[in-house]
């Protein structure tokens, strides 16, 4: 297992810590963190604490709102078929449904279309186009992607085919010539939050649309379980509109969500439960996303806009078992990688992994590289062989950008497009080991020492005596936890094992644990320690060590406990 560093965030001033925590009535170290994050007045943590949709900005101060409003008005006035077409991951297919099913309410000339990741790949794609123009629709919404698609439009448009396009990845220079280009990441856009996802910005055209028509806002709200699901599984920050849309989101989404994400709760095992952004992350993104990387990013629309439950059973299961052959197929490949990496010294000591092979499954390669970089902490591209190209998915590692890198590679690739921690590519198999060559000078260049050692920021030290009910109770006031809110992680030192902590798993390979601290016989707390099932032979001897941990519910047997979720820990 990597060794991890500990890096201690900076502590709020004591007499600010106090007067915060004496006015908010709540615990110093949870006083502390709000410091950290910036929330440093009672004004700016209230706030924080009672998300309101009153804040939410007003749609038409993006830039092409306008217009994008008038040419949706003008094709309904006509009667134009108007198709809603998306990516097919869990941005994509949720933002097609979310404007789909909120406009077939009052317009009927709709479909859907989410292209083929292995004949078409990402984004708008000539194919798409030309179904669009064969089928006659002379408007296309286009969700979740498009803001770098500048041939393609200029197909569309020589077809006679309109597009709207709805986006959220940072644009090149030029901008595709379509009927309204929204993207609040446009250099020309004056709208106050950059961070909304995909589904983000097809809700706000949703909210203008509505707005133009005076359809009040309560009409849309029952739309917000959707668009939490995107804003957790996009991995966008849990800031601004994204903090008020994600709050709303899941209390729909843990009481009454729609039948679609109800069926996935049930077979993802957690029907009547609280849904949190680790759960949108962990159990219902993944069997969206399944979809798309198995079989078609389609059935995840048909799943999730079906009003059937017998169509929804089906869907549902059939979603379940591609999510199951997708775990299959990335624990596979992910071995093959580690396998390839281990019998090459040259690899391990570059800056960067770069693995490709030709039958590695397309669907899997972005979750195969988030996989390697908990091994080989290094920016990790995984490509494989699709439609004559080599193409695939990059992740990063805290704190470099490898959209950028990547960047510094563009006359030798297809196409590109991505964020700061991910992006996806293409290229022609005979630029390969040029790329691979120029994507390590990129990053060596760029790279800090640092970013190639996994960090652990403690946000307080914590002692086991302090944890109780009301202390998780404030704590859960900070969620939706997520980027740029992360949950707050604890440390306590110098405890010692009870004598009741005991490896567990099939291999032994986690522990139980039953911790208290060395002077203190009182507090005892339990936690459980995913992959450090080996330290258990290091402390059953009362070896003092410390604790490094996030604070979660523990619910078994129709009980609920207070435990310690634990990242690591250091013998002392």
């Amino acid at each position: 297992m990597l060794e991890k560093k500990w890096t201690l965030v900076k502590q709020a001033e004591k007499t600010q810590l106090e007067k915060l925590a004496h006015e908010l009535n709540i615990e110093k170290p949870l006083a502390n963190v709000l410091i950290q994050r910036g929330l440093d007045s009672l004004e700016k943590a209230n706030q924080f604490f009672n998300p309101s949709l009153e804040a939410l900005h007003d749609p038409f101060l993006m830039k092409d709102m306008d217009k994008a409003v008038a040419r949706l008005e003008k094709a309904i006035k006509n009667k134009e078929k108007i198709l809603i077409y998306g990516d097919y991951d869990v941005d994509g297919t949720t933002s097609v449904s979310l404007v789909y099913i909120y406009l077939k309410r009052f317009y009927s000339h709709l479909a859907y279309y989410i292209p083929d990741r292995f004949s078409e790949g990402y984004g708008i794609s000539f194919q798409g186009i030309d179904y669009a123009k064969s089928e006659n629709f002379s408007l296309v919404i286009a969700l979740d992607c498009g803001i770098k698609a500048v041939e393609k439009i200029d197909y569309a448009n020589q077809k006679g085919v309109d597009f709207i396009i709805c986006d959220h990845h940072t644009p090149a220079s030029q901008l595709p010539d379509a009927q309204a280009v929204l993207d609040p990441k446009r250099s020309d856009c004056g709208y106050p939050y950059k961070e909304l996802s995909g589904c983000g910005v097809g809700f706000k055209l949703m909210q203008a649309f509505s707005q133009q028509r005076q359809i009040p806002f309560c009409e849309l709200y029952p739309f917000l379980d959707l668009l939490a699901v995107s804003i957790a599984s996009d991995i966008v920050p849990i800031t601004g509109e994204n903090r008020i849309f994600a709050h709303f989101g899941l209390k729909i989404l843990s009481s009454t969500p729609r039948k679609s994400l109800q069926a996935i709760k049930k077979v993802a095992k957690m029907e009547n439960q609280p849904m949190t952004i680790s759960d949108c992350v962990f159990k219902i993104g993944p069997r969206i996303n399944a979809a798309g990387r198995i079989e078609q990013g389609r059935s995840a629309v048909d799943l999730l806009i079906s009003e059937d439950d017998t169509e929804l059973a089906n869907l549902s299961k059939k979603i379940d078992d591609f999510n199951e052959t997708r775990k299959n197929i990335d624990r596979a490949i992910t071995q093959e990688a580690l396998e390839i990496i281990a019998s090459s010294k040259q690899l391990q000591q570059r800056k960067t992994t770069v693995l490709f092979k030709a039958n590695w499954e397309k669907g899997v390669v972005g979750i195969v590289a988030s996989r390697l970089i908990e091994t080989h902490y290094k920016p990790t591209i995984i490509l494989t062989e699709s439609n004559g190209y080599v193409t695939g998915s990059a992740r990063s590692v805290f704190g470099f950008n490898v959209y950028k890198a990547i960047e510094a590679c563009a006359d030798l690739l297809e196409n590109f497009g991505g964020h700061f921690y991910a992006a996806g590519l293409s290229l022609k198999l005979e630029n390969l080991p040029a790329f691979e060559k120029r994507f390590e000078e990129a990053v060596a260049k760029t790279i800090l020492p640092e970013q190639l050692i996994p960090e652990l920021k403690i946000d307080v030290l914590l002692n086991l005596d302090e944890i109780n009910a009301r202390f998780y109770e404030n704590l859960e006031k900070m969620s939706p936890f997520g980027p740029e809110n992360m949950t707050p992680n604890f440390v306590s030192t110098y405890v010692v094992d009870t004598g009741a902590s005991r490896p567990i798993g099939k291999a032994a390979e986690h522990l139980r644990l039953e911790i208290r601290h060395q002077n203190n016989f009182e507090a005892v707390v339990s936690g459980v320690a995913f992959g450090l099932g080996d330290f258990h032979s290091r402390i059953k001897n009362k070896q003092p060590f410390h604790v490094l941990y996030q604070l979660e519910e523990n619910r078994f047997a129709g009980k609920t406990s207070l435990q310690l979720f634990v990242k690591d820990l250091k013998i002392s």
